[in-house]
């Protein structure tokens, strides 16, 4: 457990660029730039026009999640729960091994709801976890506009499904939509 807050410390100070020592330098980070996709990353939508957004239209995001992401999560967020970082303290669970935070999970979500025309403000979600995820699945996380409760506002239905199609999360969102500032 120790060595798993080691690395969960060594990876908050390489999120912030302090490199600790000669051993954990590693090629710079690609930065992401705000509206764009890396090449891991699958996204699908039906809409493209804030202005055309209606019930029905849906928005997914897919992605592996790596052990990088897990303990990169750990760093930023504080949660280094071994039963995300440590491999022998989680095979003695009722999981029998590592597996991803929920709240990373539920990430994804806002992850698909990035992918709506528009400048996405998110208000309410409420999220249900049917299963847990392991390290290395690939993750869908599918929203669906089911309701426009005017003012820009719209509730969607949330849902993370994994490549056997499992239902991982289950949920409801509210999100305001603006227009995007001119440049």
């Amino acid at each position: 457990m120790f060595d798993s807050v080691v690395a969960a410390n060594r990876a908050a100070l390489a999120a912030l660029g302090v490199e600790t020592n000669e051993r954990d330098k590693k090629e710079p980070v690609e930065r992401i730039e705000p509206a764009k996709d890396l090449p891991e990353w699958d996204a699908e939508k039906t809409v493209d026009e804030p202005e055309d957004l209606s019930v029905g239209d849906r928005f997914e995001f897919t992605k592996t999640l790596s052990d990088g992401d897990v303990r990169r999560f750990a760093a930023v967020s504080g949660d280094t729960n071994p039963l995300h970082l440590d491999d022998e303290f989680a095979e003695q669970t009722r999981f029998k091994s590592r597996i991803a935070h929920g709240t990373l999970v539920g990430g994804l979500i806002s992850a698909a709801l990035a992918r709506i025309p528009g400048l996405v403000v998110y208000l309410s979600q409420d999220l249900e976890f049917h299963n847990p995820v392991r390290i290395g699945e690939t993750l869908t996380a599918a929203c669906e506009i089911v309701e426009d409760l005017g003012h820009n506002q719209y509730r969607l239905t949330t849902r993370v499904i994994n490549a056997d199609d499992d239902i991982v999360i289950d949920g409801e969102a509210v999100v305001l939509i603006d227009s995007l500032p001119e440049n």
